[in-house]
């Protein structure tokens, strides 16, 4: 049996004619009728009365109709998901976000955007480190990961930059500096630092402590927060200071006051990862609405940073 029987089996009793079957088919009517009629011998079973004029089903060929419905439905819906897949318009597309990764404006921004374009594509997330989201890379796990570099074992991924967040200084309520502006590292250099284990965002880390160093100190570590996000309520704790990502300032833990860094400050840098080689249609296209995303985030942040210093010199001028 082959699909095409299915096919002129439903025509030819939607029509309940050969004659206007074949002419829906696009093919005479005597091979249609041939066909048929292969294909009752193939099944063992009589799926029409032939009348004087057209057609009747018989009670089999009733009974057998909305299978063959169905299988057809599937064939179309096989086909269509096929095809959607090939465009990328269609499919599961899994994502890893690195810690704080999704407080990212710019994350539900692409989201939306994609959704609206790709409304048949199914996104679901993954919120981990960086470490664990390049195993789940190779594991195939997750299709493509926001991460902080650098990321370990990337001799099969291909990595590319996003952009470089800013950062801030994370004081409990009462602090000293609490009701400051920017801040100066060399400000919390006796001040126990709360961070996140190395090995969790190992460059991010190294940037932390480098700044620390050339703003002219070591700097004394406190209780390590179990994830980057963490450190914000160890700070509210009273338990010490931290540098995050601008973007957990908008955890309204109560407690903690957030401040831009005055140079040397850290960036927490971020990039794309996916495994090398050929893609899905589905992963290439987020990665350029996600790349697309970022740099106009970025154009927006660096017009920001304009403005400010713009003002900041017409105060001092005052």
């Amino acid at each position: 049996m082959e699909l095409r029987h299915l096919r002129y089996f439903v025509a030819v009793a939607d029509h309940g004619s050969f004659t206007r079957a074949a002419a829906t088919l696009r093919m005479e009517q005597p091979p249609l009728s041939q066909q048929i009629r292969q294909f009752e011998n193939e099944l063992g079973v009589t799926l029409f009365q032939r009348l004087t004029r057209g057609v009747k089903l018989t009670d089999i060929g009733a009974a057998l109709l909305p299978q063959a419905r169905a299988v057809l439905d599937l064939q179309g819906d096989f086909l269509a998901a096929a095809r959607g897949l090939a465009r990328g318009d269609r499919g599961q597309l899994r994502v890893g976000l690195a810690g704080a990764v999704p407080l990212l404006p710019l994350i539900p921004l692409t989201i939306r955007r994609f959704r609206e374009a790709w409304p048949e594509a199914d996104v679901s997330f993954e919120e981990s480190n960086t470490p664990a989201l390049s195993e789940a890379l190779h594991e195939r796990r997750v299709d493509v990961a926001i991460v902080r570099p650098p990321v370990p074992n990337d001799a099969q991924l291909a990595v590319y930059p996003l952009f470089d967040e800013p950062t801030v200084v994370a004081l409990p309520s009462g602090h000293a500096h609490a009701a400051d502006g920017a801040v100066g590292l060399s400000m919390i250099a006796s001040e126990p630092l709360i961070i996140f284990p190395r090995e969790l965002g190992p460059g991010f880390h190294d940037a932390i402590l480098a700044a620390c160093q050339q703003a002219g100190f070591t700097p004394r570590l406190g209780q390590q927060a179990p994830q980057i996000a963490a450190t914000v309520p160890l700070v509210a704790a009273g338990l010490g200071v931290s540098v995050v990502p601008a973007s957990l300032s908008q955890i309204h833990a109560g407690g903690v006051t957030f401040h831009p860094i005055k140079e040397p400050a850290p960036k927490a840098t971020l990039a794309i990862a996916v495994l090398r080689g050929q893609h899905a249609p589905l992963v290439s296209r987020f990665v350029s609405a996600l790349r697309e995303a970022s740099a106009e985030w970025a154009e927006r942040q660096d017009e920001n940073v304009t403005r400010s210093k713009t003002a900041t010199k017409t105060t001092e001028s005052l």
